[in-house]
């Protein structure tokens, strides 16, 4: 007895004769765990500053290395990754977790503070602006609507302290997991992934386990705790229509050379219909939504007016019956239309092309590169003559409509049905935890560039999405809700105690 406490208090120095329960070692920690957040994400982590990632891996190596984890930097064609790992039994299933510990770019003057990467506590006041807490109010009772601004203080490094802040606790219980550990910190999500990627063949045993947990994203906007069984692909592509070899003057030849846009604007307007629907032959085919999967979307809390009053709609397109339904089909988005003339002020010319960019959001049921094709053949069938570079002067001469085609490199979705054994135990274990059934998400709407590894280790694979939804990730004034630190945690302490 005399050893354990001794134990504890060194380990946690500020919990004295508190029931050894994990909820109480988070609570009575809690400053702490804060702190800990405040020193990594005070490290600047853009992968152009090599120095300042490696200092973001090796700090992280550090706090895994005193947990008696094993840690390796593993080569790859840019930044290293960081594989922390620990063996707990080798009869044991292996769980594979996934982080990123890179961060998106930033704009200091969009900021309403002097430096993006020294975080700052704030609380909101009562016009709901959000005021500078001074760091020694830790001290005193911790409210969970304070957040902390700071960029990646929400993604994704408010996970890397959650995980780790529950190895810690359960080192405090003389507790450990009834699995083995292995947990990939990817140096560049935010721009690609590349070097992951290209170490899938060269690491594919150091990446092998049983079942894999994703841990980024924000959670449902109840900020209950989230369970995502899969993400939507994308690919993508341009279409371009053209007018004369070079542009020209609207008044001299206005009502005689064609304009570009115009015939843009007639070919992308048969692609759907005023609900919204893709009109591309067998664009939705294989997708089905069966009694089953509409019982587990129609689960997941929602108010369509709210929902859109939030986005300032009017009302939402008709190719789902409700917005998880809606995330079931692939999409068609335009993201960006543009002529030749791109500069601030506006001239009165009638430009030689008009291009499309278009980004396709795919689900399992459907290929990448076979849904461009689909839409390169609606295309052609609307009567175009389909090339993928300029139109020569003999091509122009002879055809009457032509489509400039570019696709470029497609990344397929994923999902993992949430009734298999894995998906099953881990929603009985929030709900054992947590006293109410977690939000299940059949696929959320975004894409990971990480699908590629999914692939690869081909084994059940879910996404523990922790921060608060208005966490304003990639964008200014990021910043992460404490309390979805301290149910973060929680959550991991949940999945650390499964039985497999």
């Amino acid at each position: 007895m005399r050893t354990t406490y001794i134990y504890f208090l060194v380990f946690f120095p500020f919990v004295i004769f508190a029931q050894f329960n994990a909820d109480t070692i988070n609570d009575q920690n809690f400053k702490n765990t804060l702190l800990l957040h405040k020193e990594l994400v005070s490290i600047p982590n853009l992968p152009e500053n090599n120095e300042l990632m490696l200092k973001n891996i090796n700090w992280v190596a550090n706090q895994y290395n005193k947990l008696d984890f094993s840690t390796t930097l593993l080569k790859t064609s840019t930044l290293p990754i960081l594989l922390a790992e620990k063996i707990y039994d080798p009869n044991y299933k292996t769980v594979l977790f996934y982080f990123h510990i890179d961060g998106q770019p930033i704009n200091p003057d969009s900021w309403n503070q002097n430096d993006p990467f020294i975080p700052v506590l704030k609380e909101k006041d009562s016009n709901g602006e959000w005021q500078i807490l001074d760091w020694n109010k830790l001290d005193g009772a911790i409210n969970d609507e304070w957040r902390i601004f700071a960029r990646a203080a929400a993604d994704d490094k408010a996970p890397i302290i959650m995980l780790l802040s529950a190895f810690k606790i359960l080192k405090a219980k003389n507790s450990y997991p009834n699995f083995n550990i292995k947990i990939i910190f990817d140096p560049e999500e935010e721009y690609g992934s590349d070097a992951l990627l290209s170490t899938l063949d060269k690491y594919k045993e150091l990446y092998a386990s049983n079942f894999f947990i994703v841990m980024d994203g924000p959670a449902h906007d109840s900020n209950k705790p989230t369970l995502t069984f899969g993400c939507r692909g994308i690919a993508t592509c341009t279409i371009t229509t053209f007018g004369s070899k070079l542009p020209q003057h609207s008044g001299h030849f206005g009502n005689y050379v064609p304009n570009p846009v115009f015939s843009l604007a007639k070919l992308l307007s048969s692609m759907k219909d005023e609900n919204g629907r893709v009109l591309i032959k067998d664009y939705y085919k294989g997708v089905e939504i069966d009694a089953g999967i509409d019982e587990l979307l129609k689960s997941v809390p929602f108010d369509s007016i709210d929902f859109n009053n939030k986005l300032g709609i009017y009302t939402s397109e008709k190719v789902g019956r409700n917005y998880q339904e809606s995330l079931q089909y692939p999409s068609l988005n335009i993201r960006q239309i543009g002529t030749s003339w791109t500069g601030e002020k506006l001239k009165t010319v009638i430009p030689e092309y008009a291009t499309a960019s278009i980004d396709v959001r795919l689900v399992p049921e459907t290929d990448g590169k076979v849904q461009l094709q689909k839409i390169k053949k609606h295309i052609e069938q609307e009567g175009y003559y389909v090339i993928d570079g300029d139109p020569t002067d003999e091509e122009r001469r002879t055809y009457p409509k032509i489509v400039k085609f570019n696709t470029s490199p497609d990344l397929n979705a994923f999902r993992t049905s949430p009734d298999l054994d894995f998906g099953k135990k881990i929603r009985a274990r929030f709900t054992e935890d947590f006293g109410y059934d977690p939000i299940v998400i059949r696929m959320m709407g975004g894409t990971v560039p990480i699908v590629p590894l999914i692939d690869k280790l081909n084994v059940p694979t879910v996404i523990v999405p922790m921060v608060n939804m208005d966490n304003n990730q990639h964008s200014p004034n990021e910043n992460i809700r404490v309390g979805n630190i301290r149910q973060g945690i929680k959550i991991c302490l949940s999945i650390l105690e499964m039985k497999l």
